[in-house]
């Protein structure tokens, strides 16, 4: 991957927008990822469902989504993280989506991955202030990962998303500009 394509580094992961064309790597990882992501989120793993997810996300002026590329094995996706219902103006804020696919998880490319995300997010283009996780209570991996990210919980907000066929309580945590530190 052309290290020009990102739009965060570390040194072990990039941080580059999603594209049409990355829909087989990312069906094969979303696949391959069904038991880690069950029953919490469900990444589209055909070609018709990924297409689908990405126009809707490119087409969006409220959404920007990014893929987690693992620097250390030649740009291969680790992951993914969509902010979702920008808002502007006196708001300016968003909502995060993420996931880690199978073959990167528990290697800490997500942590960073969501704090390379908070500092491009809340840097000019996005030029945001505050960004906000949703999580069911049950998916510890998902809390635990807002913590190490330097989320702050906020609250509880019961039956909040509709989730595998059913309205789920979600705790709420975020971030502002004022809590990252350089």
């Amino acid at each position: 991957m052309r290290e020009s394509s990102y739009v965060a580094v570390t040194d072990r992961i990039g941080l580059r927008p999603l594209t049409l064309a990355d829909e087989a790597e990312f069906t094969a990882r979303a696949a391959e990822s069904r038991e880690l992501h069950h029953p919490w989120l469900f990444p589209p793993d055909t070609p018709d469902a990924f297409r689908a997810y990405a126009q809707r996300i490119i087409d969006s002026a409220d959404k920007e989504s990014f893929l987690v590329c693992d620097r250390t094995q030649e740009g291969a996706l680790a992951g993914y993280v969509t902010v979702n219902n920008i808002v502007h103006g006196a708001f300016r804020s968003g909502a995060l989506g993420y996931g880690a696919f199978a073959r990167a998880a528990g290697r800490g490319l997500m942590t960073e991955a969501l704090r390379a995300l908070v500092r491009y997010a809340f840097a000019p283009p996005l030029n945001l202030h505050r960004l906000e996780i949703n999580a069911q209570p049950g998916n510890t991996r998902s809390l635990a990962l807002a913590r190490r990210a330097g989320f702050a919980k906020e609250g509880f907000s019961p039956r909040m998303l509709f989730v595998d066929g059913a309205w789920r309580d979600h705790e709420r945590w975020a971030i502002t500009a004022e809590m990252i530190q350089d």
